[in-house]
């Protein structure tokens, strides 16, 4: 599995690429799917461009997404789209419209709460586990661990990416039995996604985790970043 990840946290100062509005990320999307991809990871977002998790604003985003594309469509819940954890959870229980799956840091606090009420939703949890964070001891005992849709192992060392994600799958363990995807961002973003290659595991891609090809050159579109990443990705299995 190659997940699309449309656009983070990024705005408008990141460049015209980053789909910011329900009719660019429903654009990108159909195009990454055409791509390759077979997931969807997005970031809804305020018409100034600010990550929410307000019922509207998903709403919007989702119907906007689904009326393009038949793959399963999943937003964040980040902490920096609502700081306060009772506030957050809140917002995604009046969800109207509901994600096939959600993003839930499990270093934020909250999160065990944010992950459970998706749950209880019948809404899939990514239980996302960032590199360099008490993340993974807590997911290793959590009591909702067998329950998430699948592990994100989220690599977010830069430098020495391969060795961290490394780490970070010896401290998982065996996850609860969930599948694992694992990712890098910027530097570390193409060193991880071949790792995930040649371990066999699902990966994702795209401009929020990176702005550029693997050769340096500025992405032009998600889309491309899918198409390269499938072909590194491909090129690292065969290597393995």
């Amino acid at each position: 599995m190659v997940q699309v990840c449309l656009n983070g946290p990024r705005g408008a100062a990141d460049g015209t690429a980053v789909p910011l509005t329900p009719e660019s990320m429903a654009q990108a999307a159909a195009e990454a799917v055409a791509a390759g991809a077979t997931d969807i990871h997005v970031h809804p977002k305020t018409p100034c461009g600010r990550d929410s998790l307000s019922p509207r604003v998903v709403a919007a985003t989702l119907e906007a997404i689904r009326a393009r594309v038949p793959v399963p469509v999943g937003v964040t819940t980040g902490a920096w789209a609502e700081p306060d954890p009772a506030v957050r959870l809140a917002r995604v229980r009046d969800w109207t419209v509901l994600p096939d799956h959600a993003s839930v840091n499990w270093h934020e606090p909250g999160a065990e709460e944010i992950a459970a009420a998706l749950i209880d939703l019948g809404v899939g949890v990514e239980a996302g586990i960032w590199s360099a964070t008490e993340a993974a001891a807590r997911f290793t005992v959590s009591p909702l661990g067998p329950k998430v849709l699948r592990v994100l192992a989220e690599v977010t060392d830069t430098q020495a990416a391969e060795a961290s994600a490394r780490t970070l799958l010896a401290e998982l363990g065996p996850s609860h039995g969930r599948p694992v995807l694992l990712h890098g961002e910027g530097a570390g973003a193409w060193p991880v996604l071949r790792l995930a290659g040649r371990l066999g595991l699902a990966t994702r891609v795209g401009l929020e985790d990176t702005l550029v090809l693997p050769d340096g050159r500025p992405a032009l579109s998600n889309a491309q970043l899918v198409a390269e990443g499938l072909v590194q990705y491909e090129w690292a299995q065969r290597s393995s």
